[in-house]
């Protein structure tokens, strides 16, 4: 049954999908990742990181180039980037593969991803990007109306010309009480192809359960008809680059609200991990992981301390301070 805080989240929230996989992604690239140190926590982040205060720096990343000048942008302070599993889906409840289909959240997923918002209601967002699934939209929308600043997430709809001027606000202070939600399939679920919606138990028992590991926890075999975490990563790396570094480089912090596998690859991007390391990440349902990018570098922090807690505010300068202002601005 659900709280009455997730009555009320559910009822102030309404939230449209955009779709689920692009229907051109089949033909899928060898994803190449470098390997440098292994991450001392890469068995269970969601467990491991909340509790562990150690901070890891990442090889420093290659910063895009300004397509007139050819030079590489000034670099600004420090940036917060947050990574946020989705809360439980009514799949996840029924032990489904769920792969792309477009499920909401469990009363229990709302209160994940209402308890996620709580951890991260002092460190600052600008900007937020999820999935095309409601499942991850959801979780983004509930955690961000825990944050103290109160700004109002809202979802840029950029499908079409007429879309775009539709959902236009033409006041400026409305815009400064705003935080835009960027919509994606490339951060979309890993696509399991015949598995999805099929129960996983009765899938091993039908299969074998050597067959359904192989095709859940391999890197590179993919389900029938489906997407391996290789191809997954290909695409959801990519999109990383190409869209959210350059924001972090610009200084903005950055929230991500996706799904298991489109943010073990994302993980296996900044932390280096090999093939092997990365089919045995395990990321909890709304537990939220962050990093710092500073100076070309991912340093990642482990999972915030709840919000009454010192916690992740020790970790740097600027979050500390900025937890200062915002004591400010609320009392």
């Amino acid at each position: 049954m659900a709280t009455s805080t997730s009555q009320h989240a559910l009822s102030s929230i309404k939230l449209l999908s955009t779709g689920c996989l692009h229907p051109d992604k089949r033909n899928c690239r060898v994803l190449s990742v470098s390997v440098g140190r292994r991450c001392p926590s890469a068995r269970n982040l969601g467990l491991l990181c909340a509790s562990n205060s150690q901070s890891s720096v990442i090889e420093p990343v290659q910063l895009p180039r300004s397509p007139k000048s050819g030079v590489t942008p000034k670099k600004s302070g420090e940036s917060a980037l947050i990574l946020i599993r989705h809360g439980e889906s009514l799949w996840n409840e029924k032990n489904l593969f769920t792969g792309c289909v477009d499920v909401p959240l469990t009363p229990k997923g709302v209160d994940e991803a209402i308890e996620a918002g709580k951890r991260i209601c002092n460190i600052p967002v600008d900007v937020i990007y999820t999935s095309s699934l409601i499942r991850a939209q959801m979780t983004a929308m509930l955690a961000m109306m825990q944050h103290r600043r109160k700004k109002v997430p809202i979802i840029l709809h950029n499908e079409s010309e007429q879309a775009h001027m539709w959902s236009q606000i033409y006041s400026e202070e409305t815009k400064k009480q705003s935080i835009p939600v960027i919509t994606a399939w490339q951060l979309n679920e890993r696509m399991y192809g015949e598995l999805q919606g099929l129960n996983k138990q009765e899938t091993a028992d039908r299969f074998g359960k050597e067959q359904v590991h192989e095709w859940r926890r391999s890197y590179d075999i993919p389900p029938p008809n489906g997407e391996s975490l290789e191809m997954c990563a290909e695409r959801a790396v990519a999109y990383f680059k190409d869209q959210i570094i350059p924001k972090l480089v610009d200084g903005k912090h950055v929230m991500i609200a996706a799904h298991g596998n489109s943010l073990r690859s994302i993980i296996m991007h900044l932390d280096k991990l090999t093939s092997q390391e990365v089919i045995s990440l395990e990321l909890s349902t709304g537990i939220p992981m962050l990093y710092i990018f500073k100076e070309g570098k991912f340093i990642r922090r482990g999972s915030p301390a709840g919000p009454s807690e010192a916690g992740v505010y020790a970790y740097t300068k600027n979050l500390a301070q900025y937890r200062q202002k915002l004591d400010g601005i609320v009392q």
